[in-house]
C-alpha cells in the first residue's frame, strides 16, 4: 500500500511515510490506546503532559493519521455534531453555552500546540464563511445567527452577512449573503496529526504502527503479535470501530469524498477570494466543505456517497467516480473562474463516524477501565482535541469543567440491524439530496440539480 496516495494530504506530507515498528510482544502499560488518529495522539499528549512517569501505548493498524485524520477537509472548527437549540433541550441552556464556549477555546487550544510543538501545518486562522445561494438558504442563515443570539453567543462568535459581505470573503456565484464565524482554522490534517504523532513519542509515548487490534476487553488490547495489558484500555477507532468484535453498531461508517485542483493562479484568487484563507460551505442540506491551501490550490469535499451494507469499510469504497465528478461540478458552478479546464489533481475518500442520535461522546466506564470518544460525524479536527483532553482528565481521576460537559459519558443507542441499518442511512441521504435539488430547480439553473443528483451516487 502507498499512503501517499490516499489523500492530496498524504501525499504532501514531508519525509517518507514509513511505518514504524509493530509491536514487539506481550507489554505491559498504564494506559493503551487503539487508534494513532488525533483523538488517540491527544489523548497521549495530554496524558504525557500531565504525569510524564504514565506507560502510554498507541496501537495503530496502518500509520498515524490513516484514517479521517489524513484525509479531511482541514477544518479545526467549533462544529460540534449536535446543535446548540438540541444541547439546550436536552441539557439545558447554560450546559449546552459551556459545551459551545469549550469548543471556542479548542480552536486556541490546537493552534497553542501547533506553535508549542513547532508543528508546521499551514495553520491559519481565518474563520469560515458559510453562503446563502437561494432565498431559502438566506433564511437558514438569519435562522442561525438568531438561534445562536437566543443561546447566549453573540456577534463575536456568528455574524449575519449581506451579500456584498459575503462576497467579499467568498466570491462564489449568485450570493445573497451567509454567516460568519472566526472560530475555524484552516489547517494541513496530514501534517498536523503526523506532527503530533512525534509530539507524543519525544514525550516517551510508544506508538506502534501496522499492529492491528482484533479484540479490547478491559485490562487488554488483543494483537496478532501480543496483547497489550493495561487498567485502562481506549478506543479511537471512529470510523474503523465496526470493523472491532462487538462494535457493528456501535456508529455507523459514512464516506466523505474531496477532491483538489492544481495551484490556481493569483488573477484566479482574486476572482474567488479567501484571501484570509477562510473555511467555505453553504447552507444547503447535504454538507459540502472547501478551504484554500497554502499552496494555493481549492480542496473540497462533500457528503453523499452510500452508505455500504453491513458498515464494511474497504480501500475501494473511498473512490466514487460519479461523487469526484459530481463534485468537480459543483465546485465550479459555485466558482465559474475555474471553468471546465482547471484540473483536479488529487481524488480520495474515507470513512467517518456517525452515532444513532448524530451524539459524538467521549467516556470512561470505571467498572472496566473501557474509555472510548469519537462520533463526531465529520467534525472531528477540532472535537477530537477536546476528547483528549477530557480523556486525559478522566482517566487521571480528575473534575474538571471538562468532565462534566454534556457530552461526558453520554451513551448514544446502536444502529438498527441490517437491513434496516442499509435503508435508514441511504434513505437519509436521498431526502436531503432531494430537498437540495428542489430548492435548486426554483432557484438556479436545471442543470444544478443534475450535479446534486449525480453527487448521491446513483
Amino acid at each position: 500500500m502507498r499512503y501517499q496516495d490516499l489523500s492530496y494530504w498524504l501525499s504532501s506530507v514531508d519525509g517518507p511515510l514509513t511505518p514504524r515498528p509493530g509491536l514487539p510482544g506481550d507489554t505491559d502499560a498504564d494506559v493503551v490506546i487503539v487508534g494513532a488518529g488525533y483523538t488517540g495522539l491527544w489523548t497521549a499528549y495530554y496524558l504525557a503532559a500531565a504525569d510524564p512517569t504514565l506507560r502510554i501505548v498507541v496501537l495503530e493498524k496502518e500509520i498515524a493519521g490513516y484514517g479521517a485524520s489524513g484525509r479531511n477537509g482541514g477544518w479545526c472548527s467549533a462544529l460540534f455534531p449536535t446543535s446548540l437549540p438540541a444541547l439546550a433541550r436536552r441539557h439545558g441552556r447554560d450546559r449546552a453555552l459551556a459545551m459551545q464556549r469549550a469548543m471556542h477555546e479548542t480552536v486556541r487550544e490546537v493552534g497553542r500546540v501547533v506553535a508549542a510543538e513547532g508543528i508546521d501545518c499551514d495553520w491559519t486562522a481565518g474563520g469560515t464563511v458559510v453562503l446563502a445561494r437561494t432565498d431559502v438558504q438566506l433564511g437558514r442563515a438569519r435562522s442561525a445567527v438568531a438561534e445562536a443570539r437566543e443561546h447566549g453567543l453573540d456577534a463575536a462568535d456568528l455574524v449575519l452577512l449581506d451579500a456584498a459581505e459575503a462576497a467579499a470573503r467568498c466570491y462564489a456565484d449568485g450570493v445573497r449573503g451567509g454567516t460568519y464565524t472566526p472560530h475555524c482554522a484552516a489547517v494541513h490534517p496530514a501534517k498536523l496529526v503526523r506532527g503530533l504523532a512525534a509530539a507524543v513519542e519525544r514525550r516517551g509515548v510508544r506508538v506502534f504502527e501496522r499492529t492491528p487490534v482484533t479484540a479490547l476487553r478491559p485490562g487488554a488490547a488483543v494483537t496478532p503479535a501480543g496483547v497489550v495489558r493495561a487498567p485502562v484500555v481506549v478506543r479511537a477507532t471512529e470510523g474503523f470501530t465496526p470493523a472491532l468484535p462487538g462494535q457493528r453498531r456501535a456508529v455507523a461508517p459514512v464516506y466523505s469524498l474531496m477532491v483538489a485542483t492544481a495551484p490556481l493562479p493569483e488573477a484566479t484568487w482574486a476572482e474567488i477570494g479567501l484571501a484570509e484563507r477562510e473555511t467555505f460551505s453553504d447552507y444547503r442540506h447535504v454538507i459540502i466543505y472547501g478551504q484554500r491551501t497554502a499552496d494555493g490550490r481549492l480542496a473540497f469535499g462533500g457528503r453523499g456517497a452510500p452508505y455500504h451494507y453491513g458498515s464494511r469499510v474497504r480501500p475501494d469504497f473511498d473512490r466514487e467516480p460519479r461523487v469526484f465528478a459530481a463534485l468537480r461540478r459543483v465546485l465550479g458552478e459555485l466558482f465559474p473562474a475555474l471553468g471546465p479546464d482547471v484540473p483536479v489533481t488529487h481524488t480520495w475518500g474515507g470513512p467517518l463516524g456517525v452515532a444513532r442520535d448524530w451524539a459524538a461522546s467521549v467516556g470512561l466506564d470505571r467498572s472496566t477501565g473501557l474509555a472510548w470518544a469519537g462520533g463526531y460525524v465529520g467534525d472531528g479536527v477540532g472535537t477530537s482535541n477536546l476528547a483528549g483532553r477530557t480523556l486525559a482528565d478522566l482517566i487521571r481521576g480528575e473534575q474538571t469543567d471538562l468532565t462534566i460537559l454534556p457530552w461526558v459519558n453520554h451513551r448514544s443507542p446502536k444502529w438498527e440491524p441490517e437491513p434496516l441499518r442499509w435503508l435508514a442511512v441511504n434513505a437519509g441521504l436521498k431526502v436531503m439530496f432531494s430537498a437540495d435539488e428542489a430548492e435548486s430547480r426554483k432557484n438556479r439553473p436545471s442543470r444544478r440539480a443534475q450535479a446534486f443528483t449525480h453527487l448521491l451516487g446513483h
